[in-house]
């Protein structure tokens, strides 16, 4: 199990949000996103420190849409925690075939994509493979984040999480998807943010899927304690890679990062 550090950037900051309750700028009458946390450090000082600590494979999401003149705060950030951190950090938010190289070139290690995949709510064949022809399998994350359908499946969401497929989270889609990419990302929406303790029953899907596969999988949502890494360790054979964002110290929570750290290594 490994950690992976994350740093998410709303408005051109820093931030830990309440996942479900983001929306576009255009969408505000219906309620500003919930903060968690806002940093008054920008998104290099984050970077550099998971540099120094040598914490690779964390991701870096630009929670606005494209459409938002904050897009591009956003991206101003991001960029300056790749230059901070070169080949350590996935870059996720907006990913399109245009831009990803552009996200490469700066210093990503992967493009993390989600909603560009999707159209009207179905998995696009033809703009999957136009990612993979563009960015190669290799420099691919997909991000899967979900949320559980009133018949109790769990099913891949876009658009900040708002809108809802009609692509369920099981073995077969995951065995499917899994000659893609080179792994995925996987939010549990419902609970991201919340520190309520993760989402046991989708680690549990996921733990068994991995434990046949071997494939890569960060799961992030809900992390609240030791006791909740400890568990998604069981579930997975401690073969999951884990997330942390609101809970840590570093954001206004009560871990600190080195100690998730070390609890990790014994599992």
């Amino acid at each position: 199990m490994r950690i992976r550090p994350c740093i998410d950037i709303h408005n051109g900051r820093v931030k830990q949000i309440v996942g479900s309750t983001l929306k576009d700028q255009n969408e505000r009458t219906q309620g500003s996103a919930k903060e968690n946390f806002v940093a008054d450090k920008d998104a290099s000082y984050y970077a550099s420190l998971y540099r120094d600590m040598d914490l690779r494979g964390g991701h870096i999401i630009l929670l606005n849409s494209v459409k938002e003149e904050a897009y591009e705060r956003d991206r101003c950030q991001a960029m300056s925690a790749l230059a901070a951190f070169p080949g350590g950090m996935q870059i996720g938010g907006g990913i399109t075939p245009e831009t990803a190289g552009g996200f490469l070139d700066a210093g990503a290690s992967h493009v993390i994509v989600t909603s560009y995949v999707f159209k009207d709510g179905k998995l696009s064949e033809s703009a999957l493979s136009e990612m993979i022809r563009t960015v190669g399998r290799e420099r691919m994350v997909l991000d899967l984040s979900c949320r559980k359908r009133s018949d109790g499946k769990y099913v891949v969401v876009t658009d900040r999480w708002q809108k809802f497929t009609d692509l369920e989270i099981e073995s077969g889609i995951l065995d499917r998807l899994s000659e893609c990419c080179d792994e995925f990302l996987i939010h549990a929406a419902d609970v991201e943010g919340k520190r309520s303790g993760i989402e046991e029953s989708l680690v549990s899907l996921l733990g068994e899927w991995q434990l046949k596969s071997g494939f890569c999988v960060t799961y992030a949502g809900g992390v609240r304690s030791f006791d909740d890494l400890k568990l998604i360790g069981k579930l997975s054979g401690a073969m999951m890679d884990v997330t942390v964002g609101s809970a840590l110290s570093l954001f206004g929570g009560n871990l600190s990062l080195e100690d998730l750290m070390k609890e990790a290594n014994k599992i």
